[in-house]
């Protein structure tokens, strides 16, 4: 891993901060001045530079917020974390518009700022890892009519900046489409956002769309950047838009008329130049009379509407969808690709697939793990794509493609949460049954047997049953995993640990 840099003046705060890293396992290269890591980053290459920078704000030779401006200028997408007196909070505040990852008041709770830092690293990590899944991956493939015209229309809206509306049922690919429209876009060199309003709980959206200020509400310990401010100059994606709340419809339509918003808690206008693209399962139309949908943020957002076509709408295009998604696997397992035989393929033509390309692409994960030949044949296809004998090789719960793929060996989650304590079914209070009656039961008879820590014992078992699900539902992806659950990115990494189920 590429160390994290500290650049500041002050020799106890570069100590304290390298040795706090240290215990961590996260390796750090310190300075004393500005004018040192610029000089740094000129002779350093993509190995030996600097995965974050963490820079004081007042130096001799130089500011942070200069340093910001220069580095933000040869590496946009280098997090940089500005450490600040509580003097200096204005100036912080405006290194907000530089660019800046976040802030880290002087003086600061040591663990508070590494679990901060710790924030960036994973951050950085994820797109890197998106961005060379993007550079190394086709944007989409389709040679069915149907994607023609789709293709055709991003092609049409290529200098375009006008506001996209895409529609498709779930796992159709209309965020692989949104990314093609910004990257075939004026605004490419810019950022590209993505956020799922349906996947975020209420309370917290607004503040993810629009940030909040230091003390906007319990738990703002400091200012945050919203995703209207980091997609600044690119492109925002508004996925699920149509499960957007009501009250925050309103805010969005705001900023969609005028291009300007506020922080939550926050009294300065910010001016907002993004492009908003937004996609949605839904029929809006029907939502707008229902009477949950605004009539003027739907035709705010109903500029260009492009229609996704489901993958049953578009059979010609499985083989060749098939094939590139076993590559993938592959490539992710590091294993030999396997092949897939006419045979197989003509019954996979025969399937509805109600989830689409994206269930296509986890059927051939679980192939990937799960067939026993090299060769792919009808009987190797997993029992809900009809394959007959194959439905004793997969359990009946476990849906295909919610396998848990990660290196090897394989493991599902399905058989990670097998292997805990199950609880009982038998009820014990009242007529009904149930998971509950089931807690009910197992609570009682660990209390008659004289336990003392029956809270922590059924508490860890309820919590790894609740998070080795999300795991399988989303084949091992965290973040997606712990958005779902509606806790944090730290929090499902923290309990992961704690419950050792790495």
């Amino acid at each position: 891993m590429k160390p994290i840099w500290i650049v500041d003046d002050d020799q106890s705060i570069r100590f304290v901060l390298e040795k706090a890293l240290m215990r961590e396992d996260l390796p750090t290269r310190s300075f004393t001045t500005a004018k040192e890591v610029l000089s740094a980053l000129e002779g350093a290459d993509d190995d030996d530079g600097p995965q974050i920078l963490v820079s004081d704000i007042r130096m001799p030779g130089g500011s942070g917020l200069d340093l910001l401006t220069k580095v933000k200028e040869k590496h946009p997408g280098l997090p940089v974390i500005i450490m600040t007196a509580f003097s200096d909070l204005d100036s912080a505040v405006s290194a907000f518009q530089g660019g800046a990852f976040e802030y880290l008041p002087k003086p600061f709770d040591l663990p508070k700022a590494v679990e901060l830092i710790r924030r960036a690293v994973e951050e950085s990590q994820r797109e890197e890892v998106a961005e060379q899944a993007m550079a190394a991956a086709p944007e989409m493939l389709g040679q069915a009519p149907a994607m023609q015209d789709v293709f055709r229309a991003i092609g049409r809206l290529s200098q375009s900046n006008v506001t996209v509306m895409i529609t498709g049922e779930s796992g159709s690919g209309k965020e692989l489409v949104a990314r093609a429209l910004h990257k075939h876009s004026p605004r490419a060199s810019g950022p590209f956002v993505a956020i799922n309003t349906a996947a975020i709980p209420k309370d917290l959206l607004e503040s993810e769309l629009f940030g909040h200020e230091r003390g906007a509400f319990t738990g703002a310990q400091t200012m945050r950047r919203g995703r209207f401010e980091q997609a600044e100059g690119g492109t925002l994606f508004l996925d699920e838009i149509g499960d957007m709340p009501f009250d925050l419809q309103t805010r969005l339509l705001r900023v969609l008329s005028d291009g300007h918003f506020y922080r939550v808690g926050g009294h300065n206008a910010i001016k907002a130049n993004v492009r908003v693209i937004a996609a949605t399962h839904q029929d809006l139309e029907q939502r707008v009379k229902e009477g949950v949908f605004r009539e003027d943020l739907f035709h705010r957002l109903n500029v260009i509407r492009l229609r996704l076509p489901a993958l049953r709408e578009r059979l010609e295009d499985i083989p060749m969808l098939a094939r590139h998604f076993l590559q993938q696997s592959a490539k992710q397992l590091g294993v030999e690709p396997k092949r897939i035989s006419d045979a197989a393929l003509e019954r996979l033509t025969t399937f509805a697939f109600p989830g689409n390309v994206r269930q296509l692409e986890n059927i051939c994960h679980w192939l990937t793990v799960m067939a026993p030949a090299q060769l792919i044949e009808p009987k190797d296809l997993p029992p809900e794509v009809g394959a007959g004998p194959a439905e004793a090789s997969v359990p009946r719960a476990m849906p295909a493609g919610e396998v848990l793929v990660t290196s090897m060996p394989v493991a599902s989650a399905e058989s990670a949460a097998a292997a805990l304590p199950t609880l009982p079914a038998t009820p014990v209070f009242g007529n009904g049954g149930g998971w509950e009656s089931g807690l009910e039961a197992e609570a009682l008879q660990l209390l008659a047997s004289g336990h003392h820590d029956v809270w922590d014992q059924l508490t860890r078992r309820f919590e790894s049953r609740l998070i080795l699900t999300a795991l399988q539902n989303t084949r091992g992806r965290r973040i997606e995993a712990a958005q779902k659950l509606g806790i944090g990115r730290n929090t499902i990494t923290r309990k992961i640990q704690e419950l050792g189920l790495e």
